[in-house]
């Protein structure tokens, strides 16, 4: 958890628990996707996932970046966005456009990058807050673009890897086009609020959770 405090494990559950019902709101409705340019558009997804790894650990942000993984497969699959549809069978084994057929890198894909949001923000939190005690806002805030940008960089990566080709004949795009159009009208953007909106989140609460664990605790609780 945050440093220097120990909370319980009924408390991390039920931290990690408000954290995963804000992470299911970003993916299955409208409030977690903003406007970018053609079919990819800039999520909040990421945002409980970073906050989970920067106050409750490394393992627990992998964790969330799991159940980020696992609604975004469930969303690509059976809610796809109108608009994103051409471009869905990169994210789904189960989605076809035209001739172009999802397959297991669809689930790569959907996986992999979330997954390691969690980890890249909670290891380089960890490492900057341990290098740089008196830093703890600048960690934060390294800590949270990285993880943000693991995920875009992940996704394209990934997209480049299994479906180039097809992916740049469905945006109609070539595909070095199509990711720096990618990373800097959707990824950039899901960095910079990440660092915003985590580290306003996370520092005071850090605070008061730290607070909280040096008040001398009542022996009649």
């Amino acid at each position: 958890m945050t440093k220097g405090y120990n909370g319980g494990k009924i408390l991390r559950m039920a931290q990690f628990s408000i954290l995963l019902a804000i992470e299911a709101l970003f993916c299955f409705t409208p409030l977690g996707s903003l406007p970018a340019i053609g079919p990819i558009v800039a999520t909040l997804a990421m945002i409980p996932v970073v906050i989970t790894a920067l106050l409750l650990g490394t393992k627990a942000g992998t964790m969330m970046g799991a159940f980020a993984g696992l609604f975004s497969f469930l969303v690509w699959t059976f809610m796809t966005p109108p608009l994103s549809a051409p471009i869905a069978f990169v994210f789904t084994p189960f989605y076809s456009t035209g001739e172009f057929q999802g397959n297991f890198g669809s689930i790569l894909i959907c996986f992999v990058p979330r997954i390691l949001v969690g980890t890249v923000a909670g290891a380089v939190y960890a490492a900057m807050a341990k290098a740089l005690p008196q830093k703890d806002i600048l960690s934060m805030g390294v800590a949270s673009a990285l993880g943000s940008l693991t995920n875009t960089v992940g996704v394209m990566f990934g997209i480049w890897l299994f479906f180039g080709r097809q992916f740049s004949s469905v945006v109609g795009t070539a595909m070095l086009a199509a990711i720096g159009s990618t990373v800097l009208f959707s990824g950039l953007p899901e960095a910079l609020l990440a660092v915003i909106l985590c580290t306003a989140v996370c520092k005071p609460l850090k605070v008061f959770l730290e607070k909280q664990a040096r008040k001398p605790r009542n022996p009649a609780e």
